[in-house]
């Protein structure tokens, strides 16, 4: 076994499966992506370190418990199609990949969808395509969605990604709240949405996720 390969194994056993997380293809899903692969170079010795991994720009790979947990409570089944916003290199996309039908992933760094979609190729997956534009934006050409993810903090989620939500649909958010962050799952009924906290974590906000606080003396 190569030595990611048994920091990978070492990920699981440490922080994931202590979370709770006991989904089969969740935990084969986990041993199965190799992370490092989905890193910027110099970060490659770090990608396995339980905490976000910063891949530049204000923008990280959720750590692994973080984004194990948000897809426990999603429970994403084989015949869905999963959009994600802020697929980074594409380390989510490759993960969710493995449980899902399809994903689309959103970058809206042109750089970063471009690696993101070489490294998915050269892993292999095939059934996930990253498309470049603004992530409160979405795709809305591929909608409606099962599932919904969004890989990074959000102080409100804009109602442009809840209308490509299909009724039914599960989303999974990371709310920031002063520095503070409560993962939430959202339930999308009678067009409504539902959301029910789930553990907490913490991401940087992305671009376009925080709410413009008015200026008070």
């Amino acid at each position: 076994m190569s030595e990611f390969a048994t920091r990978r194994v070492m990920m699981v056993d440490t922080q994931v499966r202590p979370s709770d997380v006991t989904k089969f293809p969740i935990i084969d899903a986990m041993l199965s992506v190799p992370r490092e692969a989905y890193v910027p170079g110099d970060k490659r010795e770090a990608a396995y370190v339980g905490e976000n991994l910063d891949i530049g720009g204000g923008r990280v790979v959720l750590e692994a418990r973080t984004l194990a947990k948000m897809l426990d409570a999603l429970d994403i089944q084989p015949t869905e199609m999963v959009m994600d916003i802020g697929c980074g290199l594409g380390y989510s996309a490759a993960v969710i990949a493995r449980l899902a039908d399809a994903v689309v992933a959103v970058e809206e760094d042109a750089a970063l969808a471009a690696e993101a979609q070489r490294l998915l190729s050269v892993e292999g997956v095939d059934n996930a395509a990253v498309v470049t534009g603004p992530l409160v934006k979405g795709a809305p050409k591929h909608a409606p969605y099962d599932v919904i993810t969004i890989q990074g903090g959000v102080d409100t989620v804009p109602d442009a990604l809840l209308t490509q939500l299909k009724e039914g649909g599960r989303i999974a958010a990371l709310f920031m709240d002063d520095g503070v962050g409560t993962a939430k799952v959202g339930y999308k009924i009678d067009g409504r949405m539902t959301w029910r906290p789930l553990f907490n974590a913490s991401a940087p906000v992305l671009d376009g996720f925080a709410v413009q606080r008015g200026f008070t003396l």
